[in-house]
């Protein structure tokens, strides 16, 4: 099963100024695409869908909507 991975507006802005978004666009639907609970991802104050987790050396707070099958990224935090 793959979830399509959409990106609220300040986490898309923080992206656009990433030196490789490509990159980290395809980490991100190789990894938490495929399994959004899985690769290392840690629920967020006790609750299963809002979860974070670090792809590409960056950490990502995202929710999952399992029902339409999509992680919608809220906040991206690059590493330096």
């Amino acid at each position: 099963m793959t979830y399509r991975i959409a990106y609220a507006p300040p986490a898309d802005d923080t992206l656009a100024k990433t030196r490789d978004a490509h990159a980290f666009r395809e980490a991100m639907a190789a990894t938490v695409g495929r399994d959004p609970d899985g690769h290392g991802s840690t629920g967020v104050r006790g609750e299963r869908d809002r979860r974070e987790a670090t792809v590409l050396g960056a950490i990502v707070l995202y929710y999952v909507s399992g029902s339409i099958l999509t992680v919608t990224v809220v906040r991206l935090v690059p590493s330096l």
